[in-house]
């Protein structure tokens, strides 16, 4: 109000001194008028500054509440904020300091117009570049989202894997327990660990001493290990054969304990295979010889035959390559 009303008390103060045309006269009151015009404008356009800084600031603080994995982004925003408010702060005052300047100012005044302008529009600027770099930090925080969606959903669906795979190298120990009970506790033995199932056999159930071919009674265990194996699907069966660390020396074949190994390993894969139903593709003989025993103070327990039993992982090999 002070301002709008300088221009009036300057006129009645000319006019009581009597001492100017009235061709002065109008120049100086159009020039008043003038004063009050940019006056006017430059408060409205402060007031516009004003209420956009705030609107700004109500979208960084919004954001910043929104995403807590951006922390570090949200603490350098918010001390744009209060920098920006200092800012504000200063250009309110700039501003009631324009409104209180008189005519033997105007020189001041237009110079310290054009810094306001000037400070205004690099605090649009430097608000528009703030406002892009948030909106590329969300944009890049649902990007990490969506990838640990699917991330997630692939992990579940390997932990369902996984589960089928156990639970199905449960039921097939507990089938092959069941047909072999009459040889259980006389040298053979059951076990599951890591989603597979272990048939171990002592080599004195199946062969003679330093023999490779299956006595009657092994064949007639190894037929009921073969009648559940051919009841099942979508497995990969292994025969390994193990030996103690004696010595082996014949001018006959087998030489050695890679050779019986071997050889033992493929007398029991040629009767399992022989079974009907079993399917010969899923068979794998291998020798070991003597070095992978499971005691090393009894020999007898290391010469053996295992049958490991493992279901097929191509669906579980095929999620982990995807």
């Amino acid at each position: 109000m002070r301002t709008s009303t300088f221009p009036a008390i300057l006129i009645a103060i000319i006019l009581l001194s009597g001492c100017v045309t009235a061709k002065q006269f109008d120049e100086l009151q159009d020039n008043c008028e003038q004063i009050d015009k940019e006056n006017t404008v430059l408060r409205l356009s402060s007031q516009d500054v004003e209420i956009e800084v705030v609107e700004l600031r109500g979208q960084v603080e919004t954001l910043t509440d929104a995403r807590e994995e951006l922390s570090a982004d949200t603490s350098r925003m918010g001390r744009f904020v209060a920098e920006s408010t200092d800012e504000i702060n200063r250009l309110r005052q700039l501003n009631d300091a324009l409104t209180d300047q008189s005519g033997g100012r105007l020189s001041s005044l237009n110079a310290e117009n054009r810094a306001l302008l000037e400070d205004v529009n690099r605090i649009r600027k430097q608000l528009q570049i703030r406002e892009d770099a948030l909106l590329e930090l969300e944009k890049d925080l649902a990007d990490r989202s969506a990838a640990l969606e699917s991330r997630s959903a692939r992990v579940e669906e390997l932990e369902n894997l996984l589960d089928s795979r156990d639970k199905a190298a449960k039921a097939l120990r507990n089938r092959l327990e069941r047909a072999l009970l009459g040889f259980e506790g006389s040298g053979l033995t059951v076990e599951q660990r890591n989603g597979k199932v272990y048939v171990s056999l002592d080599a004195e159930l199946l062969f003679a001493s330093g023999s490779a071919v299956v006595d009657v009674g092994g064949r007639e265990l190894l037929a009921s290990l073969g009648s559940v194996i051919a009841e099942q699907e979508d497995l990969e069966i292994v025969i390994e054969g193990h030996t103690d660390s004696d010595k082996l020396v014949s001018p006959s074949f087998p030489h050695n304990n890679w050779e019986l190994s071997v050889l033992r390993a493929t007398s029991v894969l040629e009767i399992i295979s022989d079974q009907p139903g079993v399917d010969p593709s899923v068979l794998t003989a291998s020798g070991r010889g003597e070095f992978h025993p499971i005691d090393p103070e009894d020999k007898s327990r290391n010469r053996r035959i295992e049958v490991i039993l493992a279901p097929k992982l191509d669906a579980l090999f095929d999620l982990l390559e995807d």
